[in-house]
């Protein structure tokens, strides 16, 4: 299910099992499972990032060697 999810789709739903675990008016079993669900949510947002990197890398490479720079908005 969660590899289904966009970056966006994802990181709603972690903010909302955050949420619900932060009540703290949960059963141990169903905190547990939310608190799997957020770890393999944190995980999936973790990778897309990663590979948002690489691509960027990729489209500054140049002369063989990828030039990186920190980020600077405007």
């Amino acid at each position: 299910m969660t590899e289904n999810l966009s970056f966006e789709e994802a990181i709603r739903r972690l903010e909302q099992v955050v949420r619900e675990l932060e009540t703290g008016d949960l059963p141990l079993e169903q905190g547990l499972a939310l608190f799997q669900e957020g770890i393999a949510l944190t995980r999936h947002c973790t990778a897309l990032l990663d590979r948002a990197e690489a691509r960027i890398e990729q489209l500054l490479e140049r002369d063989g060697e990828a030039v990186t720079a920190p980020f600077e908005p405007e």
